[in-house]
């Protein structure tokens, strides 16, 4: 194991913004069931599996469904989704994101995609950066779901670094909590409000000088 410098992304709300298409998706599916879906409940599944978010909008609906059909609407949701998706490409990808990772790439640090969406690799296909990672780490490999660390332990692993050598840009406070529970320095994107348990906090990309990831290199507060 080397003691090398790596950081690991999160792929919603970090790299790309596709909490507006799960968004869509999730209400239409509580619509078509009969009671609506607000945004600031769909600001509630920020990094919550799938299962799990279709849990609390059964419980926010006061519905429950048999285990047929709680299945059949998660897969009637992803089908929604993924159809947002198929549009995705290289203009989805978030302001400033490409200037860190040209820089990462340019002085051959490695990076890792940690994602919970098992949608992970067909979205970096279709914005173009699935050959950039120098590991993918999604939904699909993964039993634990954050703030248990396993998504990003795998990725630091993969890039056969230690955990302490990582840092990880998530923008939800399970991601957060995933970092810093697995020994990793945690960057927040969005809220600072929100997600201060981070050691720091940026609203998005833009905000990123290149100067401050030459000092997480050099380990420099």
């Amino acid at each position: 194991m080397s003691n090398h410098k790596a950081f690991i992304f999160d792929l919603d709300g970090v790299i790309v913004d596709t909490a507006k298409f799960h968004f869509l998706a999730w209400r239409k599916l509580a619509n078509d069931l009969g009671f609506d879906f607000t945004e600031a409940q769909n600001e509630q599944l920020k990094g919550v599996s799938r299962i799990e978010s279709l849990k609390k909008i059964l419980k926010w609906g006061e519905m429950e469904l048999s285990e047929e059909d709680f299945h059949r609407q998660m897969a009637l949701k992803n089908e929604n989704y993924l159809s947002y998706v198929d549009e995705m490409d290289k203009s989805e990808i978030l302001p400033g994101v490409p200037k860190i990772l040209s820089y990462l790439m340019e002085h051959k640090i490695p990076f890792a995609l940690g994602s919970a969406s098992k949608n992970a690799r067909t979205i970096l296909k279709k914005i173009d950066l699935y050959d950039k990672f120098d590991a993918i780490v999604d939904g699909t490999d993964v039993t634990k779901a954050k703030p248990d660390p396993e998504v990003f332990l795998i990725a630091a692993e993969k890039l056969n670094t230690t955990a302490q050598n990582c840092v990880v840009f998530e923008d939800s406070v399970a991601g957060v909590h995933a970092a810093n529970i697995g020994k990793m320095k945690s960057i927040g994107i969005g809220n600072e409000k929100v997600l201060h348990e981070a050691d720091y906090v940026f609203a998005d990309f833009t905000e990123i000088e290149i100067e401050f990831i030459e000092k997480l290199l050099r380990n420099e507060k």
